[in-house]
């Protein structure tokens, strides 16, 4: 079956992110690139941008990758809060639901606390501080396998 990864971009701080990601996660990234990794004459990259990320991964759970990468400059600085698309992680408990509510919600803005939803599940949503958002949320109906 297919499957969907979520894939985020960011102004030249994806590995500051990343590690922040990965603090809350745990894990080992899968891969970590770098722009100087595949600079060429057609297509130089500049010293600024030689050590910022070309592709990063960090598998979550046993069939989730978090990926992303630095935008390069060339292709211009994008809004961090230009959509409103969401991040959905589906928690296999409630201890889970907060442990990562609380941890990626750290230094951005709620927008629905975690608590008990009127459809039955447990539920919250925020913007982290990069700017993206996410929603975490426990089914004991699912336990986790939405």
């Amino acid at each position: 079956m297919a499957q969907i990864n979520p894939y985020l971009h960011f102004n030249g701080n994806a590995e500051e992110a990343f590690a922040f990601y990965k603090s809350v996660f745990g894990g080992e990234f899968a891969m970590i690139s770098r722009f100087k990794d595949f600079s060429n004459p057609e297509h130089p990259i500049s010293e600024k941008e030689a050590n910022r990320i070309m592709h990063i991964a960090l598998p979550i759970g046993k069939h989730n990758v978090l990926m992303g990468s630095d935008t390069p400059e060339i292709m211009g600085k994008h809004n961090e809060k230009e959509n409103r698309s969401k991040i959905s992680i589906s928690a296999e408990s409630k201890q889970e639901a907060d442990k990562l509510f609380n941890g990626l919600s750290a230094g951005g803005k709620i927008e629905m606390p975690i608590s008990d939803s009127p459809w039955g599940s447990y539920f919250g949503m925020f913007r982290d501080k990069y700017g993206f958002e996410w929603m975490v949320d426990f089914d004991p109906k699912f336990k986790g396998n939405l």
